[in-house]
């Protein structure tokens, strides 16, 4: 049989499954860590319940996949997850989802490997929004996580160094009111209000405008010029006020 022939035959099966998301449909990524648990825990024993070389791993792979050749208008990253926005009017590879999917994970694995000096993998799945509202509470989604996530987290390893074992430390914290886990840590002498905001709310990314000085070499001037670039916020608001923020970062794109 001539290639040709077995070409038309067989390319049916490889993209029989092809879907695109349809205009106007705003679509976030949610990149997450493949048994990242062993990983930093067992295997590179990063500091818990935060360390702060992991948490900028996190940050250069989310900045890479911002940069990757699609046009990402906000990351997030928070523990070993990262979400990205895309441009409304973003057209690459006909919007396929299996694209999108495929090349985010590789080069979210790729970057962060890298990184590590070992092999780090990731998945990626997509969530297709109607409306800026809906872009909006789902990243109010994420952020509210953080903050539950962190909040169990300090809990946890403040019981295993106390001698807790695995399942009684999470048995200990399991169906507990926020009150009480804030008054556990305070038993242990944490303020959880005082918890760096970037562990709470977890770290955004965003394209702004930065003023640079350079030098034109004709006119023999200094020239200021202007340069996008992503800006890493640390310090994310809360609640409504990160509503507000997110609001903005889609009406100024």
């Amino acid at each position: 049989m001539r290639f040709d022939d077995l070409d038309k035959k067989l390319r049916i099966y490889e993209t029989a499954n092809d879907r695109s998301v349809l205009p106007g449909i705003y679509i976030v990524a949610r990149i997450d860590g493949r048994g990242f648990t062993r990983l930093t825990k067992e295997v590179h024993k990063f500091k818990a319940p935060f360390d702060d070389i992991f948490r900028d791993y996190m940050v250069e792979t989310t900045k890479h996949l911002m940069q990757c050749g699609f046009k990402i208008i906000y990351g997030f990253t928070e523990s070993d997850e990262i979400s990205l926005l895309f441009d409304l009017n973003e057209t690459a590879f006909s919007r396929k989802q299996r694209k999108l999917n495929s090349i985010l994970a590789g080069e979210a694995s790729a970057k962060f490997s890298t990184l590590l000096g070992d092999v780090g993998a990731f998945d990626c799945r997509l969530s297709e929004l109607p409306n800026k509202h809906l872009v909006v509470d789902y990243f109010r989604w994420r952020n509210e996580d953080a903050h539950r996530n962190a909040l169990n987290a300090y809990c946890y390893w403040k019981l295993r160094e106390d001698g807790y074992s695995r399942t009684e430390a999470t048995k200990r914290i399991m169906g507990v009111s926020i009150a009480d886990k804030n008054e556990l840590l305070f038993r242990y002498g944490i303020n959880f209000n005082n918890v760096p905001d970037w562990q709470k709310r977890g770290i955004g990314f965003y394209w702004a405008d930065v003023e640079r000085e350079g030098f034109n070499p004709k006119t023999n001037q200094t020239v200021i010029t202007k340069r996008r670039q992503i800006t890493t916020e640390f310090n994310l608001p809360m609640k409504d006020e990160y509503n507000d923020f997110i609001m903005s970062v889609l009406d100024n794109n």
